[in-house]
């Protein structure tokens, strides 16, 4: 058992430096805009990680790397300090609280088809709310983005003149979810298929409630 807690925290922290580089200024060329590792980080952090963890070991890694990031862009004229872009930066961390909150939803023990379902799921939901929040907040002032329901639907579909279509990076987005949740979930898997009996019964031993079960919300 002990090994498979080691192996998860190994596999967390591996995920976690594949998440860091694909956020590297650079990295992906324009055509994969929102290709990321963050919504399957999400995602599996709130499937596999017990307790607070599930919370703070996602969003800790995304604000270290946002607060990179924001510097990065500052010393290259961007204003990303002002009020309405990190306003709008909260929105972000608001949707990958909601994928965290459907990862805890499932069990580690869900059918792969189920996991990658579920980051599927988990990468539209960053999508759908961080695209209304760009068109709701509008930071950087796009006048595409106007205040009704065909600005919206821009937003959502086409986007603003200069950048890639939003088809585009929904397209991206729901392919990184799939990819790098179906490629956690199978090293999850393998690693668990290669426990030992001695393992897996000294884990269902674990398990075992002592009394009557504890509510969800003791998880978080």
């Amino acid at each position: 058992m002990l090994a498979l807690v080691k192996g998860k925290v190994g596999s967390f922290l591996l995920f976690m430096l594949v998440f860091a580089l694909s956020r590297l200024p650079g990295m992906l060329s324009a055509d994969f805009a929102n290709f990321s590792a963050a919504y399957a980080l999400a995602f599996c952090a709130g499937v596999y990680l017990p307790g607070r963890a599930a919370w703070w070991v996602p969003l800790s890694a995304m604000a270290a790397t946002d607060l990179g990031l924001n510097c990065y862009y500052a010393a290259h004229g961007w204003d990303v300090w002002k009020l309405s872009v990190l306003r709008y930066q909260l929105f972000n961390y608001a949707a990958y609280a909601a994928i965290i909150w459907l990862g805890r939803r499932f069990k580690p023990q869900s059918s792969f088809v189920g996991l990658l379902g579920g980051g599927l799921l988990g990468a539209l939901l960053f999508y759908f709310i961080t695209n209304t929040a760009s068109w709701l907040f509008n930071p950087f002032q796009n006048p595409e983005y106007t205040k009704t329901l065909f600005g919206w639907l821009t937003a959502l579909i086409r986007g603003t003149h200069g950048w890639p279509e939003t088809w585009q990076f929904f397209r991206n987005t729901l392919l990184s979810g799939g990819l790098f949740a179906g490629l956690f979930v199978a090293a999850m898997k393998l690693g668990e298929a290669a426990e030992s009996p001695q393992d897996k019964e000294a884990g269902a031993k674990a398990e075992e409630p002592e009394g009557e079960e504890a509510p969800e919300e003791a998880r978080a």
